[in-house]
């Protein structure tokens, strides 16, 4: 069960602007220095996190959780891979500040995101987790992830070789052939947007 949040505070779940990257790099700057979770050695720069935050933004969600102003957790997909043939599957990732953490913002974080992605017209998220992660796997299982494959010893983190694994989420069954993605953007100021935003939102004041 989750804790209780103060009930004086109303959470925002909204897009990522680069106006968020200070906040956002001081949450992603503990998971590079301390951890294997992330495989990235040096964490980046609030200008670096600034870019990442734009690039994305011009085709998919990056979404950030807010209290009273204070920014507690992010969520973003980006391109599972590059070229022309993949760009209806996505990775996904989330990360809460660790004093936030047990509070339900990265399910509602994620609850929102794959709302989103549905309307864009993707059809399956991915989740590369480094191993091992059991509360990692135990999250995104939750969320109807299934694993579909390891990379041994990958990676060198933290003085040891590190494996990978991968993890598969069906948002939707889609047409043959499908049709174009719709970018991030178009979806902004509609109800189907306000929606989805709000499928997260909800789960926090619930």
């Amino acid at each position: 069960m989750r804790d209780s949040l103060l009930p004086q505070m109303e959470p925002t779940i909204r897009p990522a602007t680069e106006g968020d990257a200070e906040a956002v790099t001081a949450i992603y700057t503990p998971v590079v220095e301390q951890t294997h979770i992330s495989f990235e050695t040096h964490p980046p720069t609030t200008g670096e996190m600034a870019r990442r935050i734009r690039t994305t933004a011009e085709r998919l969600p990056w979404l950030v959780c807010e209290y009273d102003g204070q920014i507690t957790g992010y969520a973003y997909a980006s391109p599972h891979k590059e070229r022309p043939a993949y760009q209806w599957a996505v990775d996904v990732s989330v990360y809460v500040s660790e004093s936030w953490r047990r509070k339900g913002i990265a399910n509602a974080l994620y609850e929102s995101l794959f709302a989103l992605l549905d309307l864009q017209g993707l059809r399956n998220a991915y989740a590369v987790i480094a191993l091992p992660n059991p509360p990692s796997i135990a999250f995104h299982e939750s969320h109807g992830f299934e694993k579909v494959g390891v990379y041994r010893n990958v990676g060198y983190k933290n003085g040891k070789w590190r494996d990978v694994g991968h993890w598969e989420l069906a948002l939707q069954s889609l047409p043959t052939p499908p049709s174009p993605l719709i970018p991030f953007s178009e979806l902004q100021n509609t109800d189907m947007y306000t929606d989805a935003l709000g499928v997260g939102e909800s789960s926090l004041r619930s």
